[in-house]
């Protein structure tokens, strides 16, 4: 009798254990990788004319999926990386235009729910190492002058990251200083002289620790320690790693100087590659591959700082097909290549050919920690996890998707259907905002994207039907304060007072380009 009793405990114990919703197997590790100013064009397997090689990257999307018609937010650095930490339209936050500096006071409230408090409150383990840009409060003197043997406050930590290390702004931005969990890791000694030209910077204090030329490798160091360190714990972790490059200063290290035959910007893309080489094989030598979802992806098209003059009189288009670069409105600007390999799940070298959105990271994570989201959460996410699991017939639901320029202009995306309300590019590419409007553009762009793939065609007045449906679908979408299904939410009041964009795109709604409606 007790024999049989002992054969029992033993059995039911062990189909218990066996179907435990907590082992690790069943929540995968979550590690996000964003690029800064990578063109979708400088990835080779996704431009088929690219004289840039990134043989890494290549085979990461060999071993997983690749999404060719993915979108960030907004076609600058800060708006897009709070869409990818909030899973919410950056527009929705206190900025409605460009980008926040390296001194700029936090943007995320701490009551906002990222994709890190929720992973933490899910039972992960959570670290943010790289380029910050979303502000975080300094500790200042009675003067205004930052003091740097102070700690910070509202910082990633504050915002679900376990472990944070990084640097404010961007790379070009003072002051240049790394600050590990709230503390500056070294106190400025001297100030840097502006620098110009491929490897341009501002000018501004920075730290004895701080060498312009080995922040990317050192961030990956970091990224590298940090797996291997939580790669032994039965705890899951997501990791955020936001490098700085290939933004300005383009400075690739001593090695890789010449390496593409191009430019500065070649060898410094490769260089890129070569770390990412590097940090796959950390993740498989720590034998979680299999169970470890990486994404890699850029936070919007690349920089004219990169020299298309230079690179295109070579054979290579950062922006691959698409019209514009960074900042704009049109495709390059916001457009990017995005990778995602977790070989449990998703299918090898399959791709994703509808519109996505770097958004929509928040569901996704969401859905795989088996986490609902709340009303005031996520409100413009989707998962991508069904298309993880069946590339082919996915049951994702994003109908629509809105992007966003640097001066704040609004796009909206259905199917085959871009509408741009703005004349010219909204950014820095040619026509600019001034310019068009010398030059009478009209204040609406209609493109079909799948017969004009390059923006040239502006049919706006052949097809007022669609103008209107896609201007009232942006409108009730701005009203509502989210796109995903739930209760409507309200957008944060701007920084500074005012939305002079949203305003000009209500006044369309009288223009002579929309009918009264």
């Amino acid at each position: 009798m007790k024999k049989k009793n002992i054969f029992l405990y033993v059995l039911i114990s062990f189909i218990a254990l066996s179907c435990s919703p907590h082992k690790k197997e069943q929540r995968p590790n979550i590690i996000f990788v964003l690029a800064d100013d990578l063109g979708y064009g400088d990835v080779s397997c996704f431009n088929d004319s690219s004289k840039i090689p990134t043989p890494n990257l290549d085979r990461m999307a060999a071993e997983g999926i690749r999404f060719t018609d993915m979108h960030t937010s907004s076609s600058v650095c800060t708006p897009t990386r709070y869409g990818i930490l909030t899973g919410r339209y950056n527009w929705r936050s206190g900025i409605k235009q460009g980008v926040l500096s390296g001194y700029s006071e936090a943007l995320i409230p701490e009551t906002r729910t990222t994709v890190a408090s929720l992973l933490k409150k899910a039972g992960y383990t959570t670290g943010y190492i790289g380029k910050w840009h979303l502000g975080w409060n300094w500790t200042k003197d009675s003067t205004g002058k930052v003091d740097f043997s102070k700690p910070v406050t509202h910082t990633p930590n504050d915002l679900g990251f376990d472990y944070a290390y990084g640097h404010c702004g961007s790379l070009d931005m003072p002051p240049y200083v790394y600050v590990e969990n709230g503390m500056p890791t070294a106190i400025p000694d001297s100030v840097i002289p502006r620098h110009g030209g491929y490897a341009f910077y501002r000018s501004g204090p920075i730290a004895p620790d701080f060498k312009m030329e080995d922040v990317t490798p050192n961030y990956f160091r970091h990224a590298i320690n940090f797996v291997k360190e939580h790669a032994k714990e039965e705890k899951p972790f997501f990791l955020y790693l936001p490098i700085p490059s290939p933004h300005t200063p383009i400075i690739p290290t001593k090695e890789w100087q010449g390496k593409s035959g191009l430019n500065p910007y070649g060898d410094f893309v490769m260089m890129i590659d070569d770390y990412m080489g590097k940090f796959l094989k950390t993740i498989k030598d720590a034998g979680i591959e299999d169970n470890t979802l990486i994404i890699f992806t850029s936070d919007n098209g690349c920089s004219p700082q990169a020299r298309f003059d230079v690179l295109l009189a070579k054979g290579h288009d950062p922006s691959y097909v698409f019209r514009g670069y960074k900042a704009d409105i049109f495709e390059g600007g916001h457009r990017v290549a995005y990778i995602a390999r977790w070989p449990k799940i998703i299918p090898k070298g399959t791709v994703y050919g509808k519109t996505t959105c770097s958004t929509d990271l928040m569901a996704t994570v969401a859905d795989i920690a088996g986490v609902k989201l709340q009303d005031n959460e996520g409100e413009d996410s989707y998962s991508l996890l069904p298309i993880f699991r069946n590339p082919v017939n996915p049951d994702y639901k994003r109908d629509y998707t809105i992007h966003h320029s640097i001066n704040g202009s609004f796009s909206i995306r259905k199917g085959d259907w871009k509408l741009e309300l703005c004349p010219g590019s909204g950014g820095w590419s040619d026509p600019r905002p001034m310019k068009a409007i010398k030059m009478g553009l009209p204040s609406i762009q209609l493109y079909n994207l799948t017969e004009d793939i390059g923006e040239k065609n502006n049919v706006y007045d052949k097809y007022p039907g669609k103008v209107k449906e896609l201007y009232n679908l942006l409108m009730k979408c701005i009203d509502n304060g989210r796109s995903t299904p739930g209760t409507p939410q309200k957008n944060d009041p701007s920084l500074n007072g005012e939305w002079p964009q949203l305003k000009k795109v209500e006044e369309l709604k009288q223009s002579k380009y929309i009918e009264k409606l």
